[in-house]
């Protein structure tokens, strides 16, 4: 918990507002609870919103002048602000609203801190833009040290599929050298990027235009390239405006593989 806001560095106003997040989603977990209908089957629960404004009251005592992209609340503050925040405040709404507690709360200044917290581990990951750890309440923060060692690749299957029919990650499960070198996961949270920069994961795919700018994505992404990651789109470009999709490896072997078999070469 930050008790003086104005004396805390980023990362700490992202631990702090990711924790908050997470206290809120652990809190309303196993509620009846309204939906928000966002169509074709996407939507949000009491639960997203609630949590979102709890991670907004830490940002704007922390950093008042500082703009913020909501998940649930699009865009506050300044639209030209220098600085921006970008907030997931419950990735994995269909796990969490069928009672699966795999879920992520992601806060991160673009280009910057960032935090993915885990509701229900306990576990916050964060990384101040260079170097990337893991805090769980008694322990010393640890850093993270990613490694292919699980051979554990996790796949977003969720749509939409802008690449296909060039790019289908159900394909890249079906690819005989994957099923060789790999095993295949699919949590369908961003939680699983923290993995991947934990070393829990050896590689996370997804399809997907520009991610840098994804209140999804931002925070994994800083923690993984934090930690060491090979991280790119799908098509080998750095994610940005120029990439499409993101893989984000352990190691440059696992990326150099799965890179193989999405290109065809492998």
């Amino acid at each position: 918990m930050i008790t003086s806001y104005a004396s805390a560095d980023d990362a700490e106003v992202a631990i702090a507002g990711a924790r908050a997040g997470a206290d809120v989603v652990r809190g309303m977990y196993g509620r009846p609870l309204a939906r928000i209908d966002k169509g074709a089957g996407d939507f949000a629960t009491a639960a997203d919103v609630a949590a979102e404004e709890a991670i907004l009251e830490v940002i704007r005592a922390a950093r008042p002048d500082d703009a913020v992209l909501g998940e649930e609340g699009g865009r506050r503050g300044a639209a030209d602000g220098r600085r921006q925040w970008l907030v997931d405040p419950l990735c994995g709404t269909l796990n969490y609203a069928v009672g699966n507690m795999l879920v992520a709360v992601n806060v991160a200044l673009r280009d910057g801190a960032a935090a993915v917290a885990d509701p229900f581990g306990g576990e916050v990951f964060f990384t101040d833009g260079k170097t990337a750890r893991v805090r769980h309440d008694g322990s010393e923060d640890a850093p993270l040290t990613p490694t292919p060692a699980t051979r554990l690749v996790d796949v977003n299957l969720d749509p939409p599929f802008p690449s296909a029919p060039g790019f289908r990650a159900v394909d890249l499960l079906a690819h005989p050298g994957f099923a060789a070198r790999f095993r295949p996961r699919v949590v369908s949270t961003t939680l699983a990027l923290a993995w991947v920069a934990a070393g829990r994961r050896a590689a996370y795919v997804t399809d997907g235009g520009d991610l840098s700018g994804s209140v999804h994505f931002a925070a994994g992404i800083a923690l993984c390239r934090a930690a060491g990651c090979v991280v790119t789109g799908i098509d080998g470009a750095p994610v940005g405006e120029a990439g499409r999709g993101l893989v984000a490896a352990a190691d440059a072997g696992t990326h150099a593989l799965l890179m193989a078999m999405i290109s065809g070469r492998g």
